[in-house]
C-alpha cells in the first residue's frame, strides 16, 4: 500500500525549528498598549463668578503586553463633555518595560465656563448620578526588538461613565487603533 519512510533527525529538527520560529514571530507581533482610567480625584473647585474651574487628578493604568520595552513621547489627553472640550491632561514622555503595567497620575484643569454651557444637562446628570465623559489621546512611540525597530502611534478613544457626585468611574469603553511602521 504505502511506502514506509525512514526516520530523519534532520527533518525533525528542521520541523521543530520552523514551528518555534513561527510561534516566536506571532508572539512578537506588536499589540496595542492599553489605557484605562482608574479614578478621578477632585483637588480643588474654584467658584468665582463668572468663572468656575476644577482641578482634577486622573489616575490611568497603562499596560504594555509586548515582549519589548516601549518609549513614548509627550502628548495631551483631551477631555470632552457632551461634545465640548473641557480640558486636557498632559502625558509626559516616558518608557515602559515589556509585559508590564504602570499607573500614571495626570493633573488636569477643567474649564467651568465651557461646562456652564451645558448646565442643564450637567445638573440632570448629577441628579441621576451618571455623567458621560469622552477622552481622546494620540500617543506615538517606538518599540525595538533586537535589530527590528517599530514606530507606533496609538489613538485611544475612551467613553467613560462617571458618578459626578463622588467622581467614581462606573464604566469605561476603550477603542484604540494602532499604526506601526518599520524604522
Amino acid at each position: 500500500m504505502g511506502k514506509k519512510g525512514k526516520w530523519s533527525w534532520t527533518s525533525a529538527f528542521v520541523g521543530a525549528a520552523s514551528a518555534t520560529a513561527v510561534a516566536a514571530i506571532l508572539s512578537a507581533r506588536p499589540k496595542d498598549p492599553t489605557f484605562h482610567l482608574v479614578s478621578i480625584k477632585l483637588n480643588s473647585f474654584k467658584f468665582n463668578l463668572p468663572h468656575v474651574d476644577a482641578d482634577l487628578v486622573l489616575t490611568v493604568h497603562v499596560s504594555n503586553p509586548n515582549i519589548a520595552p516601549i518609549r513614548y513621547g509627550s502628548t495631551s489627553m483631551s477631555i470632552f463633555y457632551d461634545g465640548t472640550l473641557l480640558g486636557a491632561a498632559q502625558v509626559k514622555a516616558g518608557s515602559q518595560q515589556p509585559r508590564s503595567c504602570q499607573v500614571l497620575k495626570l493633573p488636569t484643569r477643567l474649564d467651568g465656563k465651557e461646562l456652564a454651557h451645558h448646565a442643564g444637562k450637567f445638573f440632570a446628570d448629577v441628579a441621576k448620578r451618571e455623567m458621560v465623559l469622552d477622552a481622546k489621546v494620540d500617543i506615538g512611540g517606538k518599540a525595538k526588538v533586537l535589530w527590528w525597530g517599530h514606530r507606533f502611534k496609538v489613538h485611544v478613544d475612551s467613553h467613560i461613565t462617571v458618578d459626578p457626585v463622588f467622581l467614581d468611574v462606573i464604566d469605561q469603553e476603550n477603542k484604540s487603533q494602532l499604526e506601526i511602521s518599520l524604522v
